[in-house]
């Protein structure tokens, strides 16, 4: 990921030395408020070193597949003891194909198990060439109707609902994930027509996901909209009456990511 700059309001004093550094004038304290134009900021890194109370961080950076693999390797004894592995996740792993896939290689012949967590929205051919080697894919499914995936997310599901079917008939280890958003997503005909899909391609393990808030404060500290804000958690009883709906369709159903 490119690096950003977080601001974490709640440990500012307002010294305003952050602004003093700021080659691009990209930080400004105003009225004993910061703000910052990100469209100038260019996350240099000069501010939060001079940040006395780390107010300011700059989040995120570009590696290299062999940078990635030396973390990795760090962990190879647990692997072997836990008969776990390496589980890539995002934002989304098939945006970024070829880094990913030389990942996968390198893991593959080091004989450690590979997890990818996707949406599934990506080529057939980007698929179809890494299916081989994933040892799980962890499979998001959020909407069965186009016309609602649309409205929700921006983009058609058919890209999404071909590629499961894909792995699905080549035999690939899937473990379905439903991230549950409440009025989005968790009515019974989705439901029930989610259900459905996932067990006519073979596929009986579902993991609910029930939204959380967890991401507000990160999405304010990034200086981005939160457009669901107003969207309260489900509460247990309705999350309790979903598991049960789905298993009734013969569905091994857990709640958290499984």
């Amino acid at each position: 990921m490119a690096p950003e700059l977080m601001y974490r309001r709640n440990r500012c004093i307002e010294c305003g030395e952050c602004a003093a550094s700021c080659l691009r004038e990209a930080i400004a304290l105003e009225a004993n408020r910061i703000s910052i134009d990100r469209k100038r900021c260019n996350s240099c890194d000069e501010c939060s070193q001079k940040c006395p109370t780390s107010a300011l961080a700059v989040v995120g950076k570009e590696v290299i597949v062999e940078e990635v693999m030396k973390e990795i390797d760090k962990d190879a004894i647990f692997y072997d003891e836990s008969e776990g592995g390496v589980t890539f996740s995002g934002g989304e792993p098939l945006l970024q194909f070829d880094f990913l896939n030389a990942l996968l290689d390198e893991c593959n012949e080091r004989g450690i198990h590979t997890a990818v967590d996707t949406c599934g929205y990506a080529s057939l051919e980007i698929v179809e060439k890494i299916s081989d080697k994933v040892d799980l894919f962890l499979y998001d499914i959020k909407l069965m109707d186009d016309k609602d995936h649309k409205k929700y997310t921006g983009v058609s599901n058919k890209a999404i609902l071909r590629n499961f079917e894909k792995l699905a008939r080549n035999g690939n280890d899937i473990l379905v994930r439903f991230p549950i958003v409440p009025g989005a997503n968790d009515g019974r005909d989705n439901v029930a027509k989610t259900a459905e899909f996932v067990l006519s391609e073979g596929i009986k393990r579902i993991c609910l996901l029930p939204y959380h808030r967890a991401g507000i404060e990160k999405y304010r500290s990034l200086g981005r909209v939160y457009r669901l804000r107003k969207i309260e958690p489900l509460p247990d009883q309705k999350l309790t009456k979903i598991k049960k709906r789905l298993e009734s369709f013969g569905l091994d159903v857990k709640i958290g990511g499984g």
